[in-house]
């Protein structure tokens, strides 16, 4: 029998999921969520539209042993979200969306660079695209970690976006931020090519990002 705390974890796995959809930088079934749950972490199942998602859907992984427990399959990306947890000790959630711009980009294997100081929140001076590899693979899965061994967020190459955060919260809404970025680039594009901000003031608003909007008592 789950416990409250992984019961309440199950449902806002699902909600999260569904508010991808509902902020419209996803699409029926693709992209996943995951969020880390003691010695492993729970994520979205392959193939189950969004909405008829129950908590008894979601599967839990384990970090140690890659196994799963569960009545479903687990997303085709959960070792994608296995290495990003195993590089990443401060992650408490994954995301990952095929959002129109951000996959756009990906496709042509372009990366967000310094144009507008928010691609700070992403924790570095650009958002990196990670080279191909066939969804679903562990070599896809090492590709990803690698990326965010220092940043929060990048694109996939012919796929998509991905994403972490402390929290199901945070994460999506960097991916959202994300989406907002690589649609603001794309019309800066169009109007010639784009104004970078220096490294060195990157650099400033990359450190200013690491304390942005916490209040009087948040845990770091």
């Amino acid at each position: 029998m789950q416990d409250s705390e992984e019961f309440a974890l199950r449902r806002a796995v699902i909600e999260t999921a569904r508010e991808l959809n509902r902020r419209g930088i996803n699409v029926n079934k693709s992209g996943n969520i995951s969020a880390r749950f003691r010695e492993g972490f729970l994520i979205t199942p392959t193939g189950i539209p969004y909405e008829s998602l129950i908590p008894e859907d979601i599967v839990f992984i384990d970090l140690k042993s890659g196994g799963f427990t569960g009545k479903r399959l687990p997303s085709s990306e959960w070792e994608m979200h296995a290495e990003v947890y195993r590089a990443r000790a401060d992650a408490g959630a994954v995301a990952h969306c095929h959002s129109a711009y951000a996959t756009a980009l990906a496709c042509q294997n372009m990366p967000i660079p310094a144009f507008h100081y928010m691609v700070a929140a992403a924790g570095g001076d650009s958002i990196d695209v990670v080279p191909y590899e066939t969804f679903g693979t562990h070599a896809l899965a090492l590709r990803a970690a690698e990326a965010l061994q220092k940043k929060n967020a990048c694109l996939l190459e012919h796929h998509g976006s991905l994403s972490l955060g402390k929290t199901l919260g945070k994460a999506i809404a960097l991916l959202a931020e994300v989406e907002n970025l690589a649609r603001q680039y794309c019309i800066v594009r169009s109007l010639g090519e784009p104004r970078l901000i220096p490294a060195d003031e990157m650099a400033r608003v990359v450190q200013k990002f690491k304390t942005y909007g916490r209040q009087p008592g948040d845990k770091e």
